[in-house]
């Protein structure tokens, strides 16, 4: 019975600070530039209630900036100090949600002065008034706040989809430098993505709080965009390793080491969300398990020779060893798992059979013992010697065949080697 008078109290003088503040906003209005409608849209979105945060308040908000030029760095200020003075948690989640909603609901030119708002210090999120302790619900308030803090890095683009903000001037043309791109400079960049979201991921609070479950709704969304950046990553790391010098190959292990650890994490998050947040929208992908086996493969290539042709990963068969052949199956093996097709998996399995086949180094070995032919071989047309030396008179000799030199009459021991012969 206590809590219960407990929440009540809170509402009720939560209430009270809503309405007072409502109250001060109509009064100043703010030089009468309309921007008080904005502040009261703010509060009545971000209430003392356990309601969600209403639809109306939301396009409210996003048409009133709309109309009112250089209100976005007011909206952001007025958005940081709700979140910077209240004291309750419920407040404080509802605040950072909309901080959330607006970046992914608003246009590319709002988002991107919200984001600049935010570079410039108008936009506050941090949550260092809510002292760290083991309740959950602070405990969310800083990894979320945490989250939309790496979530400001990233923008919507054109096509709808969640890529990372790029320094300007840094473009690349050709395709190996695209790919190096996606490799050294997306890549690391969905792996932080990554760990915020799974740092994030209040599985003890999921079913009580409603709040929470849309917070991370809207968090699965972004992270599914996220993981298909971060599968292609993985796929043009793999299939660029073998192009890489040894420094290069110990930093991709290293990120091929982190993506095994979150590609596990990742998954299980997946599947505890599907149990828990009952929501049909969300169309979770098929995340695929990055094994340390692969991983390990690939170590024990960083001193190989960057060998290629028609690109993919070759080597020489004269040198070729099983562990590099075992190196290369795996690397097919993992790209494959990451993009879905087996088919080149059985394609590259059979290219490094083949290798295998032919890896050994062939050699002619030439004999210095003479061969003795009896009188019946020599009168046969068809002879080995016959055909050699049809028009040069010889004889058999019991040191081997002699040849008479027509010019000088002289003869001499001719050196007919036997290639075959061991």
């Amino acid at each position: 019975m206590g809590v219960d008078i407990q929440g009540k109290l809170r509402l009720a003088f939560g209430s009270v600070k809503d309405h007072a503040t409502i109250g001060k906003a109509m009064i100043y209005n703010h030089d009468g530039k309309g921007f008080s409608d904005i502040e009261i849209a703010v509060v009545r979105a971000t209430g003392h209630d356990y309601g969600p945060i209403d639809d109306k308040y939301m396009q409210e908000i996003l048409f009133l900036v709309s109309n009112s030029p250089g209100s976005i760095a007011f909206l952001a200020e007025r958005i940081s100090r709700r979140l910077g003075k209240t004291r309750d948690q419920l407040v404080a989640l509802k605040t950072l949600l909309l901080i959330h909603r607006l970046l992914r609901g608003g246009n590319r030119d709002f988002e991107r002065q919200l984001r600049n708002a935010y570079i410039s210090g108008h936009l506050q999120l941090s949550s260092c008034w809510f002292l760290r302790n083991s309740n959950p619900s602070i405990c969310f308030l800083h990894k979320y706040a945490a989250y939309l803090e790496e979530r400001m890095g990233w923008v919507i683009n054109q096509a709808g989809k969640l890529e990372p903000v790029m320094s300007r001037g840094l473009e690349f043309q050709c395709y190996e430098e695209k790919s190096i791109n996606m490799v050294f400079r997306k890549l690391p960049k969905c792996q932080g993505f990554i760990d915020k979201v799974l740092q994030s991921s209040p599985f003890d609070i999921f079913p009580s709080n409603n709040l929470v479950q849309a917070a991370m709704i809207n968090t699965l969304k972004e992270s599914f965009q996220v993981y298909t950046t971060f599968c292609e990553g993985v796929a043009a790391l793999v299939n660029m390793f073998f192009d890489l010098a040894r420094p290069a190959r110990a930093l991709a292990c290293d990120i091929l080491k982190r993506a095994s650890q979150q590609s596990q994490a990742l998954h299980d998050l997946y599947e505890t969300c599907k149990r828990t947040i009952d929501n049909k929208n969300l169309e979770y992908p098929s995340v695929q398990i990055i094994t340390m086996e692969h991983v390990m493969a690939l170590e024990q290539c960083l001193g190989c020779t960057p060998v290629r042709s028609y690109g993919r990963p070759m080597l020489s068969t004269s040198g070729s060893s099983p562990s590099i052949l075992n190196c290369l199956a795996k690397s097919a093996e993992l790209q494959a798992a990451i993009t879905g097709n087996k088919g080149e998996v059985e394609k590259q399995n059979e290219v490094s059979k083949s290798s295998s086949l032919f890896s050994c180094t062939l050699e002619t070995k030439i004999s210095k013992v003479w061969v003795v032919f009896d009188d019946d071989d020599f009168n046969k047309s068809g002879s080995p010697v016959a055909g050699l030396f049809s028009n040069i008179p010889v004889h058999q000799t019991t040191s081997g065949i002699v040849v008479n030199n027509r010019e000088t009459g002289h003869s001499k021991p001719c050196s007919y080697l036997n290639p075959f012969l061991t």
